[in-house]
């Protein structure tokens, strides 16, 4: 019996008893029994400025048997959502995500759902959800989804739906999470764990839970053994099968959180899953009776031994390998600089293929993508480390999680958690570069914006890896040079440069291909309110390496056709990009995440009208963020009958903590009101 316990050789008898115990509570919400007060509009006017509300959210894990007699982990959901309004449309739809692996596989069952209506005497009509409105997606050789969307939905409507999911994985213990994007009510989870298993538990998130209860209790397992022979020959013989019961201690867990908070997405956030109040759980070790406890924890090793075995991984390295020997082999002529050559590599990649979609596993296969000039990220980068190694240069694979995907937990080795991949090279000094062929207007070692995100796993073979920071060289900048003329009735006229390096070029070569030259000029003419553009002319479109600029010839008109006694001129305000504060709330529970470093600069030559003399000037400004985190530079300079006006603003890192926020509200505050302050010019009498 020792052995078949060690192999989890449970009879499928004691299914049915392995979860009894969390069914001690009542459940939160019963599917199908509908409560009128869902449909009391005086209920939800505190919710007004949302556009739905989870009314009810309730889980439950517990394990059950295959009929192979191995244990399972199965998952049962129910949840219930009030649609306010056209906006809360969205949250009739659900999905759920699936997993396998070789033979073993998570399955979705009992799947069910009803949209329930208020008729116009106070009777309730109910909609069921049917087949023709579930579909499945495959994401990747792994990963499935199930999405289906619910009936008859209206502003009023309650849309209910019910689940069940049973999982192979016991790693894959369900996660949950308590908070959403709208508020939510009450949301419940409960876990019933026998002593078998031992999972880690982990946190995040701000709201405090309404009930956290944890109790034991005893559960029985009849555990059956079929006969069997031994030995061999005329020594063999029949043993007979039997059973025996046992009784397992099991942990029941409840939580619950009551009038959750809506958590919405603001500005320079990676993702509202990083941080909304959640649990992950991680299979920790296994102990059965009459045996040690066994450690089955993952690791860094064995992920990177699935992937470096996996077909659509590690096999397309291999294929990518020698697959473009003919260019490679000319641009290792061409470039005897390893720097040189690396990027000469990543342009032949860059610019031969386009990318789909995201991707940590191939899609189409390295081959197939670079006959076809397009595949998902992981079709292009894994054939960018292939081409790399080719030229002779030491490259390998970097696995992470883009920003809109949440950040990768070091402490938790799961596969699932990452979905990008990018190539690092290793040059000689030490030098180290993170390369992405997916932008084809990005040049060598700029990872896009949305890779930005915390650390990646370099994996150099199955048991060696390390972290690597996810950080760029590039910033963020953005350069204007004017000069201007004011004439006396308060009309600017002249010349401006517009420049862009960095993470801004990028984004503006990519906005200028998609709409082109005028459509380019017509846009920025609408943010730049009251300015006429009589001529332009864009320079180094094409050249990666240097900034994207634009000369401009242009007019802001003045409000008076007659000469103006006293002329107001907020010349700054106009010129900078930020117009208002994008930190509107007083606090602010997360850091703020602009992924790359900033600079913003102004610098105006302003030719004053004959006859005026200067009244008023906004005085100069230095205004510092602590630990050196950023600088605001703010000055205007008589010279002659010329103001020389500069405002530059500096931020030295990419990330500010959540008590950092304040100082860096603060800042932009002060920046902005400064740059606002008005030039006072004044008719000479």
């Amino acid at each position: 019996m020792q052995h078949r316990l060690l192999h989890w050789g449970l009879a499928l008898t004691c299914a049915a008893l392995a979860y009894l115990p969390a069914q001690a509570q009542t459940e939160p919400v019963k599917f199908g029994k509908i409560e009128p007060k869902d449909f009391d509009k005086a209920a939800f006017v505190g919710d007004s400025a949302a556009n739905a509300v989870v009314l009810c959210d309730y889980g439950r894990s517990y394990f059950i048997m295959s009929p192979k007699g191995e244990f399972r982990v199965a998952f049962e959901r129910v949840t219930r959502i009030k649609i306010l309004k056209k906006g809360g449309y969205e949250w009739g739809d659900g999905e759920v995500t699936l997993y396998r692996r070789g033979g073993e596989e998570e399955k979705i069952s009992n799947l069910r759902g009803f949209t329930y209506n208020e008729g116009a005497k106070g009777e309730i009509t109910k909609t069921k959800l049917e087949s023709s409105s579930i579909f499945t997606e495959q994401l990747d050789e792994h990963y499935t989804r199930r999405k289906f969307s619910m009936p008859n939905v209206h502003e009023g409507s309650v849309v209910e739906y019910a689940y069940t999911v049973s999982s192979d994985f016991l790693f894959n213990f369900q996660d949950w999470s308590f908070q959403n994007s709208i508020p939510t009510r009450w949301s419940e989870y409960r876990a019933s764990i026998p002593e078998y298993f031992d999972y880690k538990q982990l946190w995040q998130g701000y709201e405090p839970m309404a009930v956290q209860e944890k109790n034991e209790g005893t559960t029985q397992f009849t555990v059956s053994w079929g006969g069997e022979s031994v030995g061999s020959g005329f020594n063999s013989q029949r043993v007979s099968g039997g059973s025996e019961t046992v009784t397992p201690r099991v942990t029941n867990y409840r939580w619950a959180g009551q009038n959750i908070p809506a958590l919405k997405s603001e500005p320079y956030m990676t993702t509202t899953r990083d941080y909304i109040t959640r649990v992950d759980f991680e299979l920790a070790g296994v102990r059965f009776p009459n045996s040690a406890y066994q450690n089955v924890s993952n690791s860094w090793e064995k992920v990177q031994s699935e992937l470096l075995t996996s077909d659509n991984f590690g096999g397309q390295l291999r294929r990518g390998s020698g697959l473009l020997k003919t260019q490679i082999a000319a641009l290792v002529a061409k470039y005897p600089n390893p720097a040189e050559r690396a990027a000469a590599v990543h342009e032949l990649v860059r610019t031969g293929m386009k990318s789909s979609d995201y991707g940590l596993f191939s899609n189409v296969g390295v081959r197939k993508a670079w006959e076809q000039h397009g595949g998902n990220a992981a079709d292009v980068n894994l054939l960018l480390v292939a081409a790399l190694r080719d030229a002779g240069l030491q490259a390998n694979p970097v696995i992470l999680s883009t920003r809109d995907h949440g950040q990768v937990n070091a402490t938790f080795p799961l596969i699932s958690r990452f979905n990008y991949v990018v190539a690092h090279v290793q040059l000689p000094d030490s030098q180290q570069v993170l390369a992405d062929a997916t932008e084809e207007l990005a040049p060598f070692g700029m990872l896009p914006e949305h890779c930005l995100n915390g650390q990646g796993r370099l994996i150099r073979d199955e048991k060696n890896g390390s972290w690597v920071k996810l950080d760029s060289p590039f910033r963020h900048v953005h350069f204007r040079s004017a000069q201007l003329t004011l004439d006396e009735r308060g009309t600017l006229s002249g010349k401006m440069r517009d420049e862009q390096s960095g993470y801004l070029a990028l984004q503006q070569r990519n906005d200028l291909r998609q709409q082109g030259e005028k459509k380019y000029v017509e846009n920025l003419v609408k943010e730049l309110e009251g300015w006429k553009i009589d001529k332009f002319a864009f320079q180094n479109a094409a050249v990666l390496a240097k900034p994207l600029m634009l000369d401009l010839d242009l007019r802001i008109p003045g409000e008076s056709e007659q000469p103006l006694g006293t002329i107001y001129l907020s010349l700054m305000q106009a010129l900078n990009d930020a117009g208002q504060n994008p930190f509107k709330h007083t606090e602010r529970r997360f850091p703020v995440d602009f992924a790359t470093r900033r600079e913003q600069t102004s610098m105006v030559t302003l030719t004053l009208p004959a006859n005026y003399a200067v009244e008023e000037l906004p005085k100069s400004a230095q205004i510092e963020l602590p630990n050196g985190g950023g600088r605001f530079l703010f000055n205007v300079t008589p010279v002659g009958n010329t103001l020389q006006i500069m405002s530059r603003m500096t931020l030295n890192r990419s990330m500010f903590l959540a008590e950092e926020y304040p100082g860096l509200r603060e800042f932009y505050e002060r920046m902005l009101a400064k740059q606002a302050e008005k030039i006072v010019l004044k008719r000479k009498s």
